[in-house]
């Protein structure tokens, strides 16, 4: 039943292949459990309810890019994304984070519609391949930036806006010993690193004290009533032009960094063809699609392609099976709820820097020595950290685009979507910036 349904004879694996594949990327993956309720509430989410939505929404998301994709990807919600929603939507606009996930569900919509016209492929083929490259390098930089504030090694500086952080500080050196623990992990390439950097860092500072001990490990998942339909009964709330551009920008932002990553997997996992199409492609958007709406609706930011899917993909994932085993792992997960209430920012913060250098990867493939093309990427990459905001190193770029390709007389080769969206994000700026 399962290689009828999975196609597992066709793809050369077997359930047991798929089953450790899955196990993989779960290993490589988990640590969102506690990355995520932790971004999220710094937007103002109840952080149990925001650990089993994350539980709950990955494994939905899994099953629908298993099911109706067959693709051996897990669904998650998007670091890039989620600090979007927390540091730019909800603390940066001063947008209450009910109203922010029902920018995300009109978003959602809009997702769909755009899949179902077949829109979504068309606009993957007008975006320049060095741009796209550049959104997913300037997200990981705004990650791992984050992440550098979140364990205190740059601070606030008022002669020179950042600093290094004060090596008297006991956070410092709990998120030391995690980076550098995690460092060794990844070069030694040993699975689950991040997830293991994690826990073990947990521990440590638990043994010197720095970290309060648990009440216990295993109880029952903490409700998602805090969070659950709030995207629907705000809806009402998407009145305001600044709101419109938020929804446009969660649009672009997570179809930016899905459309790059699914690319980078298919590819990984040899789906593509020798004509460089990929099989599926339009189901593979309809599931996270479908994804981002049950995501909002259950409270949390936008679901999107896991980068961590590699590690799956590496060991032998090679259809939809893998992430329905992905998707079961992450329901069963919930009942380790007590843990979350003792893992503070310092022991998330390794994972969020190691993260922002994994999709800094993506700086190799822009072509640098065009600087037509080098100027406009090098903006989205130093914009999104620079100004805090994601959605404006993106607007930096897709301006910066069209101008340099005109005055090195490459005109022709801007597609009109391009110059549509030099429009929207100029206006974009006029919007949100005007003081």
């Amino acid at each position: 039943m399962l290689d009828r349904i999975f196609h597992l004879s066709e793809a050369h694996t077997t359930v047991k292949s798929e089953l450790i594949a899955a196990l993989t990327t779960f290993v490589s993956l988990s640590y969102i459990l506690f990355v995520n309720p932790n971004i999220l509430h710094a937007a103002g989410i109840n952080k149990g309810a925001a650990f089993t939505v994350t539980a709950v929404a990955t494994a939905i998301g899994c099953f629908l890019m298993g099911l109706i994709a067959n693709y051996p990807i897990a669904l998650a919600p998007t670091l890039g994304s989620a600090a979007f929603f927390a540091y730019n939507v909800v603390i940066g606009m001063h947008i209450n984070w009910q109203t922010a996930l029902a920018s995300v569900l009109v978003a959602s919509f809009l997702f769909i519609l755009i899949t179902v016209l077949k829109l979504r492929e068309k606009v993957v083929d007008a975006i320049p391949k060095d741009i796209k490259y550049a959104i997913s390098a300037g997200i990981g930089l705004f990650i791992a930036f984050i992440g550098l504030q979140n364990g205190k090694l740059i601070v606030n500086n008022s002669s020179s806006l950042v600093g290094l952080g004060s090596f008297g500080n006991s956070d410092v050196w709990l998120t030391l010993f995690g980076l550098i623990l995690t460092i060794i992990l990844m070069a030694a390439r040993v699975p689950g690193s991040i997830f293991i950097g994690m826990i073990i860092t947990a521990i440590f500072g638990m043994c010197i004290g720095q970290i309060p001990l648990p009440h216990g490990i295993i109880s029952t998942a903490p409700s998602m009533a805090p969070t659950f339909g709030h995207a629907i009964f705000h809806l009402k709330d998407i009145n305001t032009p600044q709101l419109f551009m938020v929804v446009l920008t969660f649009l672009l932002v997570t179809f930016f960094d899905t459309a790059g990553t699914l690319i980078g997997m298919t590819q990984q996992a040899g789906m593509v063809d020798k004509n460089g199409k990929i099989p599926r492609i339009g189901k593979a958007f309809l599931s996270d699609s479908l994804a981002m709406v049950e995501g909002a609706i259950c409270g949390t930011a936008p679901l999107g392609t896991s980068v961590e899917s590699s590690a799956g993909i590496a060991m032998g994932g090679r259809t939809g099976l893998t992430a329905v085993f992905v998707g079961i792992l992450f329901l069963i997960s919930m009942i380790f709820s007590p843990l979350l209430a003792v893992i503070p920012t310092t022991v998330t913060a390794p994972a969020l820097i190691i993260v922002g250098v994994l999709m800094a990867n993506n700086l190799k493939y822009i072509n640098w020595d065009r600087f037509e093309i080098a100027f406009p990427a090098f903006l989205v990459v130093v914009g999104m950290p620079l100004t805090y905001s994601i959605s404006d190193g993106l607007a930096l770029g897709m301006i910066a685009y069209p101008i340099t390709m005109i005055a090195s007389k490459r005109y022709k080769d801007v597609s009109p979507m391009m110059y549509a969206l030099f429009v929207i994000f100029i206006a974009f700026f006029l919007i949100t910036n005007m003081k």
